[in-house]
């Protein structure tokens, strides 16, 4: 039997974790691509690195020359690219960065493809920060992107340049365009992370006090075990295409903040608002508090998946609800005491 052979970029965040345990299931040969000087993130994979079907290779987006070589040395059948600078807020600080990994890295992608093998299947990891500051009470592949950020404005010239290869030179290049996706391998930096293990170590008595930035920010949040399945499946149709994958419910981070509190037995009061707005718990206690450098330059208010056309195409919807989405974070939260 000829297993097929995937190269995942990104190997070691949230969904090169659980891409790569999906397509072991499905018998690929997967070839994970790390930074070298990736460290901590490396953990998630730990537990593939003994298989006999997962190879690991040292490489960067920015760096045209490894990311040619590696791709002309494996013979995937399959990319996936899932690797970026995946902070919002980080990208206005290193915008240059971000858009030579996020932009530039995919068209040296493409570009590998375009003279090693056109053959091979092509999936570009897109973002509803694509979509910014919209009009549209819920967003679609033919919604207008707006993005409000550097992080925004680099995905979506990713996005372009693969349909871009994909007409030009009939390359299998498909664009996924994921709203907010967590679980408990979410990095640290992250809001929904941040939440869920200040709060859960603020009920257990080790930490005193979580601050956030926009309280009233709007997100459409799944599960990333989900969304891999759909990202799989985008690479299995017949043609190329671009889908967003949604779960078309939102709710806004304060919203996050009480069905967290709720499910860890912490009870909260808000007082107060704008930037004076904050939570006691029962014994009056500040736990939360809002600080205005939590804030972007361009805030991004609400975002609401349409996933019609990947219901339709790819039979595909989200399964994991957002509450029993919290436990499973919580869960993990407590077995790090």
């Amino acid at each position: 039997m000829i297993r097929k052979k995937a190269i995942i970029f990104g190997v070691t965040g949230q969904d090169g974790y659980y891409l790569t345990k999906f397509l072991l299931k499905k018998n690929y040969v997967v070839h994970g691509i790390k930074r070298r000087s990736s460290s901590v993130p490396t953990n998630r994979i730990s537990s593939f690195l003994n298989q006999k079907n997962f190879k690991i290779h040292y490489g960067d987006l920015t760096d045209t020359s490894s990311i040619y070589n590696i791709i002309k040395s494996v013979k995937p059948d399959e990319i996936y690219n899932l690797a970026a600078q995946s902070h919002v807020g980080v990208s206005f600080y290193t915008p240059i960065f971000t858009a030579n990994v996020n932009a530039i890295g995919v068209l040296s992608i493409l570009e590998a493809i375009r003279t090693i093998n056109k053959q091979i299947k092509f999936y570009q990891a897109g973002t509803s920060e694509m979509f910014g500051k919209t009009n549209s009470r819920i967003q679609s592949e033919k919604t207008i992107f707006n993005p409000q950020s550097p992080y925004g404005s680099a995905k979506v010239f990713a996005h372009q340049i693969t349909q871009n290869y994909r007409d030009a030179y009939n390359i299998f290049a498909s664009n996924g365009i994921l709203f907010n996706h967590e679980s408990p391998f979410r990095g640290d930096n992250f809001v929904t992370k941040k939440i869920v293990s200040s709060l859960t170590k603020i009920k257990n008595g080790k930490q005193k006090k979580l601050v956030l930035g926009n309280l009233y920010s709007r997100r459409d949040w799944g599960h990333a075990a989900d969304y891999v399945e759909a990202i799989y499946k985008i690479l299995q149709q017949k043609k190329p295409g671009d889908f967003v994958i949604a779960t078309g419910r939102e709710c806004t981070i304060k919203e996050f903040v009480n069905k967290t509190a709720k499910i860890i037995n912490l009870k909260l009061k808000w007082k107060g608002s704008g930037l004076n707005e904050f939570a006691i718990d029962q014994s009056g206690r500040t736990i939360i508090s809002v600080d205005k450098k939590y804030f972007r330059p361009l805030e991004v208010d609400y975002l609401r998946g349409d996933a019609s056309k990947a219901k339709r195409i790819l039979k595909w919807k989200a399964k994991i609800s957002l509450d029993d989405l919290i436990k499973e974070m919580v869960n993990y939260e407590k077995k790090q005491f």
